[in-house]
């Protein structure tokens, strides 16, 4: 198993992404998808499912941005800063909510793809 594969498991562990999928990409890279994470109420869905990009150098190369359904948006319709509707490497042409956020510390020995869910989950839980 890879490590992408044994973190990916032990991200699955945690009753609230037992539905995660990982995908691997021809390149040797994988798309974590994560279904039904809860937004909270400033924005315009309760749930979204959250995608990011697992770069084939992981864990030396962190994960960069993440993508929600396109639906998401802040109450009123208003579109989040640093945003935009891209697909996800990989994926398929489908439109989704691409988050240009990036993670600013990064340690290969010690952060794993729940450190990264983690600053995702930060960045869903301060609507802007």
């Amino acid at each position: 198993m890879t490590p992408v594969q044994e973190q990916f498991e032990e991200l699955k562990n945690d009753e609230r992404y037992k539905d995660a999928v990982l995908v691997a990409l021809p390149d040797g890279s994988f798309v974590v998808t994560i279904p039904n994470v809860v937004t909270g109420p400033k924005w315009s869905v309760p749930t979204t499912t959250v995608r990011f990009h697992v770069p084939v150098q992981y864990p030396m190369a962190r994960p960069d941005c993440f993508w929600t359904d396109a639906a998401l948006l802040l109450e009123g319709g208003r579109v989040p800063q640093n945003t935009g509707e891209n697909p996800i490497p990989g994926g398929t042409n489908v439109a989704l909510r691409w988050f240009s956020w990036h993670v600013t510390h990064w340690s290969p020995n010690d952060d794993t793809l729940t450190t990264y869910l983690n600053v995702i989950r930060n960045r869903i839980a301060d609507p802007r």
